[in-house]
């Protein structure tokens, strides 16, 4: 990259690899099959891979320190020395102490983990107390920068920015630290330096959310302490997922030489540029291309954005609006696809050829770019559908009052206090994975996989009453993932062969694409809880997907608005739901995770969007009489913002996420006055550490606190699927025996 920006570039880039290799690398590493050199080889491989194929690609700006073992949040804590003591005592190999940060270890539990931003994509929360000493650590972007430079191939290094890292810390007012920590990022900035870097990125996305004037301060603040540095490459502050707001002003009084704005889903930003005045001879890094979606490009509109924004800033680079870390790397691979689809579609690779185009077509003055598909086939529409919620009222979203229907739920299933039960899946083995392989391939037929898949649910219910849990489940041997599954059978859907996208560390999810009008062809879950149920005397629950994660962990048609679309899922759900309650399932979950995570980052936005998600999840959820049980279950976001909404879901049992986060969410609740049921987390499952009994007692007493115990329930954080059965087994007996000790 030239001291002058250049025309194109993007934010960041997938790195878990086209086939997932750094997912099985990392695990064989953990599970010792291959050692840390072999695992240090194939990230190797990756990053060459990927930077070669953005050379080629004919991009002028290539990002470097995007490539991740686990998680970039993670990464930078390393760099500037925030790795809490109590990892650090453990005496282990720097990338085994990486490791025991992001999973846990039996002596001590993982840093918590929770979402980033407005995506499916989960951080690991720093850590930063007393005993915290920032110091700086540059070698990995310093070896990433040099190993490219090695292949011939200038890179721009990338870090989480110090103000952004901060206010996603805990701590007692982490945010204070911020002088402390930014003369960290001078020294960093200063050896990345004096090996000849040229340019490096400071993602600074916090400031897309409402900041305070003391927040707005640190962040001018920052800049113009690292901009006045007498040595160190350019900065490129990278702002990405809405509008910069208030910190546009702020970053404008700094020497900082590049500001990188989203302006896909934030196109006022062009406004905010337009009312800033003279820019200083910045450049400014335009989002013109979707990195959260897999949508193409409108490029004759992208063009007349960045004209517009070319007309006031002295130099313009075109970009994805952010990281390509959230869409698949390469829709070529994919041959399955309808074409009528396919030909609307792009992925991380095709994103680059478009960021590419655009550039060029700017620099050039020349607009002759493809004419993009023109309005969805007539195929994707159903009358029916947008009949049925046009006729939809009021009552269609309301249930009986909680009192009347926790009484008649009791009634109905007579549990014992402190009930015990689990998330919904039970571990995925390697014999599941194979069957659904064999499946796939004609291997085996529909009715052998169906056999192994009862023989598998069989051995889930018979281990669940041994264990002695009082409300079961069937396990779900027999989805692939939690919404690609409701995405197969359903129309408006369709399904990716090779659409992986990291959602955490190793864990890898394929997103359904949602092109058209959603219905439901037929029952989904109904056969495979009825057998279940046929298999025991105690409840089973049935295990829905709510209408808000389904669209949270889909790519999402933008032809109409989004709640339109999730009342189209929910319609779907609730004739789930009835269907369930007629074949005589008692307890029935519909999972929505995503509640927080698609809570728009601007409190002016919240309120409509929570509104609509909040009617959604009635809609879905209101069908069914008030002796039917609705469970619902969130996980792995910062709650406080939304516990308004998660009351108002009225599910008549919550189960969140609070183990890693020591029980925090029940002050909330209790704080709204909350008064239905509620499982608080006990055993962190994102960690292969087994809790013991009086670990999970010791955290079933800190919720009983908040909650009484007439109305708690005990549960893991989340699903056990990618859990192994000896450590689950042994975690549910610690659980069970818990409930039992403080019965």
């Amino acid at each position: 990259m030239s001291s002058t920006f250049g025309q194109s570039t993007v934010l960041g880039y997938p790195r878990i690899g086209a086939n997932r290799e750094l997912k099985k690398a990392v695990e064989s590493y953990w599970a010792g099959r291959i050692g840390a050199a072999a695992l240090a080889d194939t990230a190797a491989e990756l990053r060459a891979e990927v930077w070669q194929q953005l050379r080629n690609a004919r991009l002028d700006g290539i990002p470097s320190n995007t490539f991740s073992y686990y998680d970039h949040v993670l990464d930078t804590a390393v760099a500037v020395g925030a790795v809490p003591a109590r990892f650090t005592r453990l005496g282990l190999s720097a990338l085994d102490t990486y490791f025991a940060m992001a999973r846990g270890v039996d002596a001590e539990p993982a840093l918590e983990l929770t979402k980033w931003f407005a995506t499916n994509y989960h951080y690991l929360v720093p850590e930063i107390d007393g005993e915290t000493t920032f110091t700086p650590n540059p070698t990995k972007p310093l070896a990433e920068y040099e190993e490219a430079q090695r292949l011939g191939i200038t890179t721009r290094p990338v870090l989480v920015g110090p103000a952004t890292f901060l206010l996603l810390a805990k701590g007692a007012d982490p945010f204070a630290r911020l002088d402390e920590l930014v003369e960290v990022y001078a020294t960093i900035l200063n050896v990345l330096a004096d090996a000849g870097v040229e340019w490096v990125q400071l993602d600074e996305p916090a400031y897309v959310a409402d900041r305070t004037p003391a927040e707005i301060d640190g962040l001018r603040r920052a800049y113009t302490r690292l901009g006045e540095l007498a040595k160190r490459p350019r900065i490129l502050v990278a702002t990405y997922f809405v509008e910069i707001g208030d910190a546009l002003p702020a970053l404008l009084d700094t020497p900082v030489e590049a500001i990188g704005l989203d302006l896909v889903a934030g196109p006022g930003n062009v406004r905010r540029l337009a009312a800033a005045g003279p820019l200083g001879g910045r450049t400014i890094v335009a989002g013109l291309v979707d990195g959260h979606n897999i949508w193409r490009t409108d490029l004759r509109a992208a063009i007349t954005v960045g004209a517009t924004v070319t007309a006031l800033a002295d130099h313009v680079a075109v970009s994805t609006s952010c990281s390509l870390l959230h869409v698949p790397v390469d829709l070529s691979v994919e041959t399955r696809l309808a074409p009528e689809l396919f030909e609307r579609l792009a992925f991380a690779r095709q994103k680059v050829d478009e960021v590419v185009l655009l550039g060029k077509a700017l620099r050039d003055g020349t607009a002759h770019v493809p004419v993009p598909p023109q309005s969805a086939p007539e195929a994707w529409h159903n009358g029916d559908v947008r009949a049925r919620l046009a006729a939809l009222t009021p009552a269609d979203r309301e249930r009986g009052a909680y009192p009347d229907r926790a009484d008649a739920q009791q009634a109905r299933l007579n549990l014992p206090e402190l009930p015990t039960t689990t998330i919904g899946s039970f571990p995925q083995t390697a014999a599941l994975r194979r069957a659904r392989a064999d499946l796939r391939t004609g291997t085996i037929d529909d009715s052998t996989y169906a056999a192994l898949m009862r023989a598998e649910v069989e051995r889930v219910i018979r281990l669940q009453e041994e264990l002695g849990l009082d409300v079961l489940v069937h396990g779900e041997p027999e989805r692939n993932d939690m919404v690609q599954y409701f995405g197969e059978q359903l129309d408006g859907f369709a399904a990716t062969d090779h659409g992986w996208v990291q959602s955490y560390g190793s864990r890898c999810v394929r997103p359904p694409v949602i092109h058209g009008d959603v219905s439901r062809k037929a029952p989904m879950t109904v056969a495979w809880s009825t057998y279940a149920q046929s298999l025991t005397a105690k409840p089973v629950k049935g295990m829905l997907t709510g209408p808000v994660t389904i669209l949270a962990w889909s790519f999402v048609r933008t032809d109409q608005p989004l709640p339109d679309t999730a009342d189209q899922v929910a319609l779907a759900l609730r004739d789930e739901t009835v269907d369930l309650e007629a074949a005589g399932i008692t307890v029935i979950q519909v999972d929505e995770p995503a509640l927080r995570e698609t809570l728009p980052l601007r409190r002016a936005d919240q309120k409509a969007y929570l509104d609509w998600a909040v009617g959604a999840f009635r809609l879905a959820t209101s069908g069914v009489t008030d002796a039917t049980q609705i469970h619902t279950h969130l996980c792995y976001s910062e709650f406080g913002e939304v516990i308004g909404a998660i009351d108002a879901l009225d599910a008549d049992v919550t189960s969140i996420e609070a183990s890693r986060s020591k029980m925090e969410v029940l002050d909330d609740l209790a704080t709204i006055g909350y008064r239905r049921g509620v499982g608080p987390g006990v055993w962190d499952i994102h960690s292969p550490r087994v809790p013991s009994q009086q670990e999970v007692v010791a955290s079933l007493r800190l919720a009983a606190e908040a909650v009484p115990a007439r109305r708690l329930w005990v549960n893991p954080d989340c699903g056990l699927k990618t859990r192994g059965y000896e450590e689950t087994e042994a975690s549910l007996r610690h659980l069970v025996a818990a409930a039992a000790e403080l019965r």
